[in-house]
């Protein structure tokens, strides 16, 4: 500093032992800076940006009315009315900090990174180490691989390396980035354009954010050990404690999760979380809504939701599982442990330990304090539907880098193998009990007659619909001119990866082949970075599509006998027909259940003071008719689309086989 420049800022109010520690930028503006307290090493960039704020105020960037001791302050950053210090921080270009109680570093931070999060299982053994780059699916692994105790200390020590790297006595808050109105944040890193408004305390943890997807924390939050990725929302007194908070994630209306993580676009609303691995898209809007000791992925929590991981002998040691797409209906209960199967449908109280897994698409059920199962009824729910199709336009993430890779498909060879594990499941219990039994057990839930024959038909329906449609979409895709071009365009890679089992890596689908050899990478040494994980993440999601063809084709010899090596136009022709029949069938399913929500039943509440044709008009005025309702018209629509499709593809088919002159000098094509 010059003597003018110091002179300026002890005549503005400012006070310093040592000026010579206060470092500034060439082109500094002492004039704005007033009332001030500088202690430590200090270094101040040019502040000359005129701000206009809410209402049309307008301030020059500066330092006013606070107390800076060891901080790094770029260009044009305003800060005013620091009531007690900051220190120890680096301040981006551009920020705006204004009436902060104290926003310290004390020592050595690590910001959150590290900070171990025992999901699923209160009393610990499962803990995830949370860092900023963590995705579900290293996730997935540390928390349900305890079984490799190798990778558990490989994925720990390279966690370990990337917090070391963190560690600093000096915090950061990013360029852009808006601070205002809040008390107490300590040890805590804020990301470039990220907005902290009216927060309560921020103690240890990291705010990352992008200018592409600015992540928000609001008024009354209360934040302690965390970790908050880019995009996410954290507001309305909501409180975290050992939590990450993914990608697009919202917690709001006094939320309150411990020991939890959330990744891509999940939302809590009102209630409470425990010890959850929440997967992408777990959803929580009620305020009696309970989530603890479980895992989940794509779940609706219906309000009152609730489970038990305790039976008052050893502690909370008990651990559910429900399974990617499932929904809780309101006041449902389970006692855990339990698994509950895919796409399935939780209504009611459930004290039995019930598994559910192989028998996917299902409702659970009470009725007379015991379990019933409806196994694959949802295959024919417009919700279901309705799920699949909403998942992907409510991806809120924005930033370049997307830590989760996530297939949206509702049918995929994941969720197809449990359809066949589950129809193996019901012909078993029908062969040993005997068709004429009018219920049958099954991990401690009954399924009537009716219900395991209407299982059996949807789940035949749901399988000839997956493998038509990736068939029908290749041949209707693909170029070929003869029938042997024909069999090379639908043929599978050479390498026949991923025809064997598949699992869901907390959002991504992927043969268990890749995660096993994926898992001897790590413990022999050869993927020895974060980094070197993701990129494999992103690797199998681009080949999804390649691996999911792999696997249909060896269904497509196993259960419809379709060699595509050597099929004859004559076998697909008639397996696209029962395709077609299929789509057709189990549309009109879908098309009555949502009738349902139409009838005179659903009604009941309209037109509250007037008689049948005052509810019915009042009925169409709020919900519209049931012909012209999007969600029918869509039905319909595909049932067209789907019909004109397998004509086209048929017809194409039909086109390879060669010619010959019948009697009446016709051309007729045989095979």
């Amino acid at each position: 500093m010059t003597s003018s420049e110091i002179d300026i800022l002890q005549k503005n109010g400012c006070l310093c032992e040592d000026w010579s520690k206060v470092k500034v930028k060439d082109g500094f503006v002492a004039e704005h800076i007033r009332n001030t307290s500088f202690s430590g090493e200090v270094f101040l960039g040019v502040f000359s940006r005129k701000i206009t704020f809410a209402g049309g105020i307008v301030r020059y960037s500066g330092i006013y009315n606070a107390t800076i001791h060891h901080c790094v302050i770029d260009d044009d950053v305003y800060i005013n009315q620091i009531k007690n210090y900051m220190a120890n921080y680096t301040i981006g270009k551009n920020v705006l900090i204004e009436s902060v109680d104290s926003l310290v570093v004390e020592e050595k931070s690590c910001f959150g990174n590290g900070t171990h999060v025992a999901v699923l299982n209160e009393t610990g053994g499962r803990e995830i180490p949370i860092y900023n780059e963590l995705s579900a699916h290293t996730a997935y692994l540390i928390a349900f691989y305890r079984h490799k105790p190798e990778l558990i200390t490989r994925l720990r020590q390279m966690i370990d390396g990337y917090v070391q790297q963190v560690c600093s006595d000096m915090g950061s808050i990013g360029e852009g980035a808006h601070i205002f109105s809040c008390r107490n944040i300590k040890n805590v890193n804020i990301g470039p354009f990220a907005r902290i408004e009216g927060v309560y305390r921020l103690k240890n943890g990291t705010v990352n954010s992008a200018g592409k997807d600015p992540s928000c924390v609001g008024t009354g939050v209360i934040a302690e050990n965390f970790i908050m990725a880019s995009g996410c929302t954290v507001c309305e007194s909501s409180v975290v404690n050992n939590c990450f908070v993914g990608q697009g994630t919202v917690l709001a209306k006094q939320y309150s999760a411990e020991n939890s993580v959330f990744f891509a676009n999940c939302q809590g609303f009102h209630g409470e979380a425990c010890s959850i691995f929440a997967g992408p898209y777990t959803v929580s809007h009620h305020k009696s809504t309970l989530l603890i000791a479980a895992y989940y992925s794509f779940l609706n929590a219906g309000s009152g939701s609730n489970q038990s991981n305790h039976m008052y002998k050893l502690g909370p040691i008990h651990q559910g599982i429900i399974e990617r797409g499932s929904k809780t209906a309101s006041d449902s209960y389970i006692l855990w442990p339990a698994k509950i199967g895919a796409f399935s449908l939780v209504m009611g109280r459930h004290y039995r330990n019930t598994d559910t897994s192989d028998l996917p698409f299902s409702y659970l059920i009470e009725n007379s304090n015991e379990s019933f199962l409806a196994p694959g009824v949802n295959l024919r729910s417009i919700g279901t539907i309705r799920d699949a199709q909403k998942w992907p336009k409510r991806d809120r993430r924005k930033d370049d880098e997307l830590l989760d890779c996530i297939v949206f498909n509702l049918f995929s060879p994941y969720s197809v193998q449990k359809i066949i594990k589950g129809r193996d499941v019901l012909e078993n219990l029908r062969k040993i009990s005997g068709p004429a039994s009018d219920y049958y057990m099954y991990n401690s839930v009954k399924m009537t007659n009716r219900a395991l024959e209407k299982g059996l038909l949807l789940y035949q329906l749901g399988l000839a619909k997956y493998l038509g449609s990736s068939l029908v979409k290749k041949l209707e895709r693909a170029c070929y001119a003869n029938e042997e071009e024909m069999r090379e365009a639908i043929a599978p890679s050479p390498d026949g990866e991923g025809t064997g089992e598949w699992i869901d890596l907390a959002g991504l689908p992927v043969p268990k082949e890749k995660v096993s050899k994926l898992i001897k990478d790590i413990e022999n040494g050869v993927i020895i970075s974060l980094d070197g994980l993701n990129r494999m993440y992103h690797q199998w999601k681009d080949h999804y599509l390649q691996w999911s063809w792999n696997w249909t084709v060896s269904k497509l010899g196993t259960e419809e006998g379709i060699d595509t090596g050597n099929v004859s136009v004559k076998q697909l022709v008639a397996f696209i027909e029962k395709w077609k029949n299929a789509v057709i069938k189990l549309d009109k399913m879908i098309y009555e259940d949502a009738k349902k929500e139409f009838t005179l039943k659903s009604q009941t509440g309209f037109g509250i003071d007037g008689k049948d044709k005052t509810r019915i008009s009042d009925f169409e005025n709020v919900r519209g008719e049931f012909t012209n309702h999007p969600a029918v018209t869509e039905i319909l629509e595909h049932i067209d689309k789907k019909s004109r499709q397998a004509e086209r593809v048929i017809g194409r088919l039909q086109g390879l086989l060669p010619e010959q002159t019948n009697r009446n000098g016709n051309k007729i094509c045989v095979e």
